[in-house]
């Protein structure tokens, strides 16, 4: 367990996080000389940048930005979260969108989209790749088609329309699970693959880079028994930020992020 822990730590600190101490200071005061409170600063590593990220938002436990926030700041990114899923139309979107274009905060290196739950929160949403590519063209966009899992549907059936014919052209990297690719290519996935034969369907619909972020087909593959939240949004902010540094390697961003997830499911069921 702390062996474990402490693998997790260090990933994260020899990979993205420099410390650098302040020393003395002087106060205003004669013959008073005091040591200032240590301080550890986060020197963010050339590579990083900022992200935006508009996904849902909860109270209690940990899904959508609260999953996804916290990792990409370990890693060195600065994150601005914006919650869907709750009392935010397409319009108070677009609103904090020229907000920060007024404040010339809206170059973004990277957009992170999760659960959305309308179409037009949707539409909105494409609206803000595009302005957001106006300002920064090499701007990328890693979508989380969020819409439903084992089975089911858990966002409108109109949303999976408008994600295969407008929002999967726009992304760069596309992170569905199993029953959301199945949704988008419109083919059952029931052995690697077709996993494989979906990822060559969405990769010819536009994202250069797609992951499906889980498979369940027979076999001899052995499951850990437990039942965790916000998973899938915690992988695509950890596949985020480790193919950013390893941008022609996704073998090693998603080795590093299933890593970091394994280790995070040991400490939380042990």
């Amino acid at each position: 367990m702390i062996r474990l822990q402490s693998t997790l730590c260090n990933n994260f600190r020899s990979e993205s996080i420099k410390f650098r101490k302040l020393s003395y200071f002087r106060s205003s005061k004669k013959d008073s000389r005091k040591m200032a409170p240590l301080i550890i600063s986060l020197a963010l590593p050339s590579e990083t940048g900022r992200v935006l990220s508009i996904q849902s938002h909860t109270v209690q436990g940990y899904v959508g930005n609260k999953s996804a926030v916290f990792p990409l700041q370990l890693l060195g990114y600065d994150v601005d979260p914006i919650m869907s899923g709750q009392v935010l139309n397409g319009k108070q979107l677009w609103e904090l969108i020229e907000g920060l274009e007024a404040n010339n905060l809206l170059y973004y290196t990277h957009l992170l989209t999760g659960y959305i739950g309308s179409v037009s929160f949707l539409d909105n949403v494409l609206e803000v790749v595009k302005k957001l590519r106006s300002i920064n063209p090499t701007l990328t966009y890693v979508c989380d088609p969020v819409m439903g899992d084992e089975g089911k549907l858990y966002v409108p059936q109109e949303l999976v329309s408008v994600y295969r014919e407008k929002v999967v052209p726009l992304a760069s990297m596309l992170t569905p699970n199993q029953f959301e690719a199945e949704q988008l290519t419109g083919f059952r996935i029931a052995s690697e693959e077709d996993g494989r034969k979906a990822c060559k369907h969405l990769h010819a619909a536009g994202p250069s880079k797609v992951v499906i972020t889980s498979i369940s087909i027979d076999g001899n593959l052995l499951l850990i028994g437990s039942h965790q939240k916000g998973t899938g949004d915690l992988m695509t902010a950890l596949l985020l930020g480790w193919s950013n540094k390893y941008p022609d390697n996704l073998d090693k961003a998603a080795e590093l992020a299933v890593s970091s997830l394994q280790v995070g499911h040991v400490l939380m069921v042990y």
